[in-house]
């Protein structure tokens, strides 16, 4: 380009008339490359893409069974499977244990409304196999009242509640997260035994933290905490959730 530039140059005229083109030309395409990454989409369908690809990650992560297939699906797909205002019935699914199949997830992705009591009860409705469930994952997009939360105590199995604004990112996957690993029980008993301490004298990580929330963790469990990087140094450490 920059050859046919210094050739075409017989007047100030043409020079003029060459670089105007040239410059309408380099604008067109910028606008087109720059085009190429809008999302055209509804904003809708990608916040529901990104959170429901979340927790289909943060289930593999827990053990649970979940198809690489639909983790790795691309946007245009899911917006071909569930259109651009998804339906939150279809965004409905579950996953079982692979060590331990009897417990398997229900995840429910709720309505843009405020959740109260008579939303909890057409979730529970809804749920006819409640009996094989050991836990249900409910994704909101706005808040839930005091006396909805006391209903969630009516079910059987734990209750864990998401906001849909918490799911678009996987926070273990951020550049600046060390690395989690989820001790089993007698990785944690030969944890204390090797270092002859009980596990309250662990440093400790809060039940609400969100690596514990991403986990699904209980009180007493304990993660294996790996750093590797320039500002930390490689160095490994355990902690107890609180």
């Amino acid at each position: 380009m920059e050859q046919n530039l210094l050739m075409e140059r017989p007047n100030e005229g043409g020079r003029g008339h060459q670089e105007n083109e040239n410059g309408n030309f380099g604008m067109e395409s910028l606008g087109r490359c720059l085009s190429s990454f809008v999302d055209e989409g509804s904003t809708e369908s990608h916040r529901f893409y990104l959170s429901r690809r979340t927790v289909l990650e943060m289930l593999k992560d827990r053990g649970y069974s979940v198809p690489s297939s639909e983790i790795d699906i691309s946007l245009q797909d899911f917006r071909g499977v569930y259109g651009q205002n998804p339906d939150i019935e279809l965004l409905k699914f579950s996953a079982t244990h692979i060590s331990d199949p009897s417990k398997r997830m229900l995840v429910i992705f709720c309505g843009s409304g405020v959740v109260k009591v008579g939303m909890i009860r057409l979730i529970t409705f809804q749920i006819t196999d409640r009996d094989s469930l050991t836990g249900l994952i409910l994704v909101l997009q706005n808040n839930i009242t005091s006396q909805a939360m006391k209903a969630l105590d009516l079910f059987k199995f734990k209750i864990e509640i998401f906001q849909i604004t918490d799911l678009l990112v996987n926070i273990t996957k951020h550049i600046l997260k060390p690395k989690h690993q989820v001790l089993s029980e007698q990785a944690k008993q030969r944890l204390l035994k090797k270092y002859s301490i009980e596990e309250k004298q662990l440093p400790r990580i809060l039940k609400k933290d969100a690596i514990s929330r991403y986990y699904g963790l209980e009180r007493g469990q304990v993660v294996k905490v790996t750093y590797d990087g320039d500002i930390t140094g490689s160095h490994v450490t355990y902690r107890c959730v609180w």
